[in-house]
């Protein structure tokens, strides 16, 4: 393919937004070392990751999963799930426990002296002309 172009590869990835995301996420993978999949004949990352997109070497898919994975800041890690028997009675051994004891529910109290001098060590924030 000599030329790519959004015609080409749009078939693949019926939003365009979607294929810039794509394709920009595969160029800086290429950019950080990542094996391309097609011949670079002297195009540089984005040309090649839309011609990889065209080619249909990457699946869109994984690269839009890949995408994903990327930009989460906080993966849930999938834990083995607790038998449903084991769970009823832990349950049921505890809600027997917590019969027995009397509800206490304490909570840290401050006085309103005490609150009245903490308001009052605050700094209100200094005004700019930018707002």
């Amino acid at each position: 393919m000599a030329r790519v172009t959004v015609e080409d590869c749009i078939d693949k990835v019926e939003n365009r937004f979607e294929l810039v995301l794509l394709a920009s996420h595969r160029a800086r993978q290429i950019s950080q070392g990542s094996q391309i999949t097609v011949d670079r004949d002297n195009d540089k990352n984005p040309v090649v990751a839309l011609r990889e997109i065209a080619d249909e070497t990457l699946s869109p898919g994984d690269l839009k999963e890949d995408l994903i994975h990327s930009l989460q800041k906080h993966v849930e890690v999938d834990e083995p799930e607790q038998d449903a028997g084991a769970l009823l009675s832990a349950a049921a051994t505890r809600s027997e426990e917590e019969e027995d004891l009397p509800e206490t529910v304490t909570f840290d109290q401050m006085s309103e002296e005490d609150l009245l001098a903490g308001i009052e060590g605050l700094v209100p924030p200094e005004k700019s002309d930018d707002y």
